[in-house]
């Protein structure tokens, strides 16, 4: 726990955070305690949000008790920087995914029999109430308005959940819900006035040149620079093909970028990796045709994995 703590110090004073807020943050994990059936809930994330004035805005809205909608297109951080604020303020971590299933039984809880009796299987959003856990509502304009209406009184200052033939369900002081959401997708819908009224709203920019050499430079310290300078500026060509809309948003893929790294350390060759990671996501013969020539302009075809990592 200790060590945790000084990690924790660390992040926000490497991150420059404000004092205040590195001091409240301190504070709020102190006031509230995790119940220890919850505590494998909790963990430092693989990949760390690195973005000063992001981080304190959500910061400083999460320690005054309000709600967050994280907006923007892919690859801009959203989830990562969920799993981080969860781990800042100590807090188990719940993923509630909307798609055109989920309703509001899968929020809250169902009927089940146990023991002969019938009792109520807890959902995520109940659980989140109950432990005062952080909810991440992820793709949230994707939600059907049966799901949504059951959070209106859950993300307001009522602060509750009304269970159908169960108590009403305060939520814990320390729980929290953010939202995401991208633009565009299939499936997805203008958000109504009431369910963003409940949230502060936090527009994600898209990642720049020192935020994505931080980032693989922190999962691959052994990267020759070289190779960092050019995976860096493969994911900055593809952002821009996907903005200007040559390209669809599948090939901005962070986390497939790193897969593929990773599968270099294997032995594989660069190009045999990125098409894994990035190329072999697009369906559309043209579009992996350009994405084809991003990546020859920046990965050489004779690279191994000599030419990507240091020994």
């Amino acid at each position: 726990m200790r060590e945790d703590h000084r990690l924790l110090v660390s992040y926000l004073e490497q991150q420059n955070i404000d004092d205040g807020l590195i001091h409240d943050v301190k504070e709020f994990r102190e006031t509230y305690e995790v119940p220890e059936e919850v505590q494998e809930r909790i963990g430092v994330p693989d990949i760390l949000f690195y973005g000063k004035d992001i981080l304190e805005m959500s910061m400083a809205a999460l320690l005054q008790g309000e709600n967050l909608l994280l907006s923007g297109a892919k690859a801009t951080g959203k989830n990562v920087l969920c799993e981080t604020l969860a781990w800042l303020f100590g807090r188990p971590s719940y993923d509630i995914s909307f798609h055109v299933n989920t309703d509001s039984a899968s929020l809250i809880g169902t009927d089940t029999f146990v023991n002969n009796e019938v009792r109520l299987r807890k959902g995520p959003v109940y659980q989140c109430a109950e432990y005062g856990g952080f909810g991440v509502l992820d793709e949230v304009n994707m939600a059907k308005n049966d799901a949504v209406s059951v959070l209106h009184a859950t993300l307001d200052h009522r602060r509750r959940i009304d269970v159908p033939g169960y108590a009403r369900v305060a939520l814990h002081p320390a729980a929290r819900f953010i939202g995401t959401m991208n633009y565009g997708y299939a499936g997805t819908k203008e958000l109504n006035e009431a369910l963003v009224s409940r949230f502060l709203v936090v527009d994600m920019p898209p990642l720049d040149e020192g935020t994505i050499r931080f980032l693989l430079k922190k999962h691959f310290s052994d990267v020759k620079e070289q190779a960092l300078e050019q995976f860096t500026g493969l994911f900055l060509d593809l952002q821009a093909k996907v903005y200007s809309g040559e390209v669809s948003a599948r090939s901005l893929d962070l986390r497939g970028m790193i897969a593929s790294m990773k599968a270099i350390r294997s032995n594989l060759s660069p190009l045999s990796a990125i098409r894994m990671g990035i190329v072999n996501k697009s369906f559309d013969v043209f579009e992996k045709e350009i994405l084809e020539d991003v990546i020859a302009t920046r990965i050489p075809a004779s690279w191994t994995r000599a030419e990507i990592f240091e020994g």
